[in-house]
């Protein structure tokens, strides 16, 4: 399946190595979409990593674009919500759902590889969730759903509903 323009072996025995461990991704090769708007067929693996974040275990969904220079240059890493799900961004993931780590800026062919890139990918989602469940008002009172309030000096308070039609304690934005 891998084009001649990859160094078939290891990047095949990577990614035996990954799915050995994570089950669910399926490699596959694919069209990326570049920023600029450019495209190219690069190898994927897409599926799903378990994370544990307060005791519960969550299955994020992701996709490892592999391009022909790898491992000279770290994979491209998003996170793929679902239509339930929406993308948390933070310290480590973009609007987009793109991963920006640490592990992949300082990328070195020698000591890194995808199986642990994968590992450090859980431990970061571990401590900072990149998705959440998207959360839909009932329709009767979607016009009222969040109430914001501006205060003299610029800032916004948002209250949410609490079940019993009162709203919670206002927070500052």
């Amino acid at each position: 399946m891998l084009p001649r323009s990859y160094l078939r072996k290891y990047v095949a025995h990577d990614i035996y190595v990954a799915m050995t461990y994570f089950k669910s991704l399926v490699p596959a090769m694919k069209e990326y979409v570049y920023k600029d708007g450019t495209t190219k067929n690069l190898m994927s693996l897409t599926g799903t990593i378990p994370v544990v974040f307060s005791d519960q275990t969550y299955n994020i969904p992701i996709c490892v674009w592999i391009e022909p220079n790898y491992p000279n240059a770290a994979p491209i890493c998003y996170v793929r919500p679902t239509r339930e799900m929406m993308i948390v961004r933070g310290k480590y993931i973009s609007n987009d759902g793109e991963v920006k780590m640490p592990y992949l800026n300082d990328w070195k062919k020698d000591k890194c590889d995808l199986f642990s890139l994968l590992q450090v990918m859980v431990a970061v989602f571990e401590e900072f969730i990149p998705l959440c469940m998207r959360s839909y008002p009932e329709p009767e009172q979607a016009s009222c759903w969040l109430q914001f309030h501006r205060e003299e000096d610029g800032r916004y308070f948002v209250s949410l509903p609490r079940g019993d039609g009162q709203h919670e304690d206002e927070t500052s934005c």
